[in-house]
């Protein structure tokens, strides 16, 4: 097992708080290229999201290495999986209808595509089955800020990737040969608005907040740390319902200084 003293995907783009098309592009490759090497050995990840690539070092071109295998499966040609698994946002839809292959993890990658160059994801809501609902319904929105401002290429691909039907959806092969994520491709070197960097640090934000309360379920933090999290969820939960609303989370958010765009 390789130590990745690199960090997480999201720790990075934050840091270097310079952030390009053609960053998200090189980034995409990468991911594509682990995963398009994962089907051609029979392999699905079924649980792709930014969480699970580490980088293995600190440098400027540090390999990134896909993590947490532990819902992989093999698979034959034609093979369908019925059992649902995966994170919320991540989960493509045929994984919903219990009906699906190697094409699931496509969509998982779109999705983080989306996630790379808006700073949220594309089916957004307060409650995983709302979230389930949005998927089904696959509906993208290209239209608000800050799309108008990124590539056709861009848009184009992640269309293909965020095609609902699973036998219309690229295949990994066809994501490295579109003309946006290839190394001399499409991709502008041009900084993204600055709002995606924003978003991406508060979507990086609640994540931590999830994983931290999982880590109670778990009984892993300390009392001292579980009081923290305690006080932090009741300043932020304004009405004491016991549950945090998406306008309480902004507003939580807008305290420490990060403004929820």
């Amino acid at each position: 097992m390789e130590l990745c003293a690199g960090g997480e995907l999201f720790d990075r783009i934050i840091a270097r708080g310079h952030y390009t098309e053609r960053a998200a592009a090189a980034l995409l490759r990468a991911i594509v290229g682990i995963v398009h090497t994962c089907h051609s050995m029979g392999v699905i990840h079924r649980d792709l999201k930014p969480e699970n690539f580490l980088l293995l070092s600190k440098g400027d071109d540090a390999p990134l290495k896909a993590t947490d295998f532990g819902l992989s499966v093999f698979f034959k040609e034609g093979e369908v999986f019925r059992d649902i698994v995966g994170s919320a946002y991540y989960i493509a839809p045929e994984v919903l209808k219990r009906k699906y292959g190697p094409e699931a993890d496509i969509w998982s990658i779109g999705v983080m595509l989306y996630i790379f160059l808006a700073g949220v994801p594309p089916f957004w809501a307060e409650s995983e089955n709302a979230i389930f609902t949005a998927i089904l319904r696959g509906q993208i929105d290209l239209a608000s800020e800050p799309w108008p401002k990124i590539s056709s290429g861009a848009k184009d691909l992640v269309r293909k990737m965020l095609n609902i039907n699973p036998k219309e959806r690229l295949t990994a092969f066809q994501v490295l040969n579109h003309p946006w994520i290839k190394e001399d491709g499409d991709a502008p070197d041009v900084p993204l608005d600055n709002v995606v960097l924003n978003r991406l640090k508060q979507f990086r934000a609640m994540n931590q907040f999830k994983k931290a309360a999982l880590r109670i379920i778990a009984g892993c933090l300390s009392e001292e740390e579980i009081k923290g999290l305690k006080e932090m969820f009741k300043n932020i939960d304004k009405d004491n319902s016991g549950t945090i609303t998406l306008e309480e989370l902004k507003n939580g958010l807008a305290k420490q200084g990060t403004k929820f765009s």
